[in-house]
This record gives C-alpha cells, structure tokens and sequence, in this order.
C-alpha cells in the first residue's frame, strides 16, 4: 500500500466537509440543511433542531417544522428568530411554516462570494493534506524505504489526485453557484 493510500479518507473528508459546509447556503429554494445550525432550548437543554421535530419540503419555497412535542413549538420559534438566517417563520399552533424570501441580485452574488472563500478554504485543505504526504514520502526515500524513482513516482501520482480533488472542488462549486444564480 502506498503512502497516498493511507491518506485517501483525509482527502475524502476534506471533500465531505466542504459539501456539508456549502449546503447551508441560501439558493433561493427550500433547503432543509438551512437549519442544520440551529438549536433549540428544550428541557433545558440546547438540542439540535432535527432531533425534536420533522422538517419538511413542502413547495418549492416553504419548508414546515412539526415538533413532536407540542409543547415545545415557542421554543422552536424562538430558536428560529434568533438565528439570524433572515427566515420569515409563521407559528401555526401546530407546526411552523417558513417561507424562504426571493433572494436580489446582490444577495446572490454576497452569496455566491462566500461560497468561492469556501471553495478557497477547501483548496486549502486539500493543499496540507498534498504537503503533508509529500513530506512523507521525501522521508520514506530519505528512510531507503525506496529509491528516488519510486519517490518522483509517488509524487506525479499525489499531484494527480491532488488535482483530481481540486476538480471535485469545482465541480461541486459550480453547481452549487448555478443553484444560487438561478431565479
């Protein structure tokens, strides 16, 4: 097994990491994952939001929250305002209601500015994973674990993976924009 294969869940996770990331960000659309921050003081207790009621896509821009205690559903409000995410949420006695607003020109594009810093920091990331191996591999040859070919060998091939993952990056990214960008 070679020194890159021992790193390929860190270059995966760095991946995952930056598709969990962007998937809070507001397209437009009804998006569940716009509340994955938010948690709610319930019992007592600070609880993510997904753990004390359902949440569902209703229309292409309401989302409904159903507690599964009702007595909690204030709460939930509360914890909804407080959030900052700018959600128009109406309490209905029963379930809540949140209508994601049409987002301007220019919020798309401040949105669409964060999503490319968050694209720069998953680069990042995977540039110190790449620096990372790299040093592996100068000691293993510097060790005679193999020789300098070997070396200049496992380095060509970091450097496609490497750039195979920043191309995911993209890829993702790009997407991701199409869906902010679009009306």
């Amino acid at each position: 097994m070679s020194i890159i294969d021992n790193h390929q869940n860190e270059f995966g996770g760095a991946i995952e990491h930056f598709k969990q990331d962007i998937s809070s960000l507001k397209t437009g659309r009804a998006n569940p994952a716009v509340l994955d921050g938010i948690a709610v003081s319930a019992y007592g207790v600070q609880t993510p939001l997904n753990q004390v009621a359902s949440i569902s896509v209703v229309e292409a821009r309401s989302i409904v929250i159903q507690p599964w205690d009702k007595n909690i559903i204030n709460d939930i409000d509360k914890a909804i305002s407080q959030s900052g995410l700018d959600l128009g949420a109406i309490n209905e006695g029963d379930k809540i209601r949140i209508t994601v607003p049409q987002m301007t020109e220019e919020s798309r594009k401040e949105i669409v500015k964060l999503l490319h810093h968050k694209m720069e920091e998953a680069r990042v990331a995977i540039r110190n994973i790449r620096d990372k191996i790299k040093e592996e591999i100068l000691e293993a040859e510097k060790n005679k674990e193999f020789g300098e070919d070997e070396k200049y060998s496992q380095i060509e091939e970091l450097d496609k993976k490497t750039g195979d993952h920043n191309d995911q990056i993209k890829e993702v990214g790009d997407k991701k924009e199409q869906e902010i960008m679009t009306v």
